[in-house]
């Protein structure tokens, strides 16, 4: 009778324990007594736990600024220690892998990137990533045992079901791979697999120009084109995990066939490969698109031309897309998108002449931060805080 007691005390304690932690993750810093309130305990209960946790380095008590008094009493304001925990992100590109370290609150602890060869195998990637998570825990000073959760994004659209990412074109070096297991085997942490557009556009949610949007739409105009969707603050993903395929809507049924199967996609004419065919016979057969963007800013009147149309397609494109789902905001992010407002201005134009009345105000702006794999890392990590189940436990489990 005693030891059930006894028991049954400990695993009450180890609940509260994580109420209170889960609370202060979700809700951010709050006085005690709301923290009391919010999980349905008593005062002394949660000083007691909160004792404890402050003990165990989990939570912080601190005085805020400019609330030296509630109810006539001073009070401290409690929140989750940031670095009690770490969270990471993975990105890969063709042929770039970046890595993000981010504590609990989100700050950045650390990052950093290494190169691997086109034809390097899907072996030789897994490693190459975890050298370099590795390396980064160690040079932070971060244990693996404090590490929370990893967000990888890999080229492809994932199944949500299977984990495994799609064959949606040939010549991805992740397809048919269940890449959570393929990380899971050499980790003991969470394991969370998207497509490496859709982590820019969670690490602009959170981070970037689209934060504080709750219907929000990430645009990515890259080699590729390819959308994050958020609805009422949540990614959306779709039953197969194939939303936000923008650039294989057909916006030519009679156009060239695509890769896909599909014929005249609009990657095809909006893409950084249609931009650079459109303008090799005026800047030569080698031109980049760093050439591009700096003949575009000196005013060169053929890349100001094909700027203005791939604007007008993918404006038009976005209209459909913006009667469909009315987002709040669009964030332009991607190579194409440091043309600016070349690029842009026109975009807008069209979105405002073919959405409806109704859904045609919505704010286009640029993206804001790095492009490429270091944004797709970061909002790895930015996934993690916002998908792992239980990190309360998990840090209860750790310290």
């Amino acid at each position: 009778m005693t030891t059930e007691a006894g028991g049954s005390l400990q695993s009450l304690r180890r609940t509260n324990q994580e109420r209170l932690l889960s609370l202060l993750l979700e809700d951010g810093p709050m006085h005690r007594a709301r923290l009391a309130r919010l999980a349905g305990v008593s005062r002394t209960t949660v000083s007691t736990i909160v004792t404890e946790l402050i003990g165990r380095g989990l939570v912080l008590e601190r005085e805020p600024p400019n609330d030296r008094t509630v109810d006539g009493r001073a009070r401290d304001v409690l929140s989750v220690n940031p670095a009690a925990g770490a969270a990471a992100g993975l990105d890969f590109t063709l042929q770039d892998i970046h890595c993000h370290l981010t504590n609990l609150s989100g700050g950045p602890i650390a990052d950093a990137g290494v190169s691997v060869p086109p034809g390097a195998s899907r072996a030789e990637r897994v490693s190459a990533g975890l050298a370099l998570l590795e390396d980064l825990l160690h040079t932070s000073g971060h244990l693996r045992c404090g590490l929370i959760g990893v967000g990888v994004g890999v080229p492809g659209q994932v199944s949500p079901a299977s984990g495994v990412v799609a064959a949606s074109l040939p010549g991805q070096p992740w397809a048919g791979t269940n890449v959570a297991a393929e990380f899971g085997a050499h980790l003991d942490v969470p394991v969370f697999v998207e497509n490496n557009t859709r982590l820019e556009a969670v690490a602009e949610s959170m981070y970037g120009a689209g934060r504080d949007t709750a219907q929000l739409l990430y645009v990515g105009l890259s080699s590729g084109i390819g959308t994050g969707i958020f609805v009422g603050g949540a990614l959306y993903r779709g039953a197969s995990g194939g939303a936000g395929e923008l650039g294989h809507m057909s916006v030519d049924i009679d156009g060239a066939a695509c890769p896909c199967g599909n014929r005249g996609c609009l990657v095809q004419y909006a893409a950084v490969p249609a931009v650079l065919a459109a303008l090799r016979p005026s800047l030569g057969p080698d031109v980049s698109l760093t050439d591009v963007l700096a003949a575009t800013e000196a005013g060169d009147r053929a890349c100001l031309g094909v700027l203005d149309d791939v604007g007008r397609l993918v404006g038009r494109v976005l209209a459909n897309i913006c009667n469909l789902l009315n987002p709040d905001r669009i964030v332009v992010g991607g190579e194409l998108a440091h043309a600016g407002e070349v690029l842009l201005e026109p975009l807008r134009t069209a979105l405002h002449r073919y959405a409806m009345a109704a859904t045609r105000e919505v704010e286009v702006v640029a993206a804001t931060l790095e492009l490429g794999a270091r944004a797709g890392a970061l909002g790895g990590a930015a996934l993690v805080l916002r998908e792992t189940p239980g990190i309360a436990a998990a840090l209860l489990a750790t310290a």
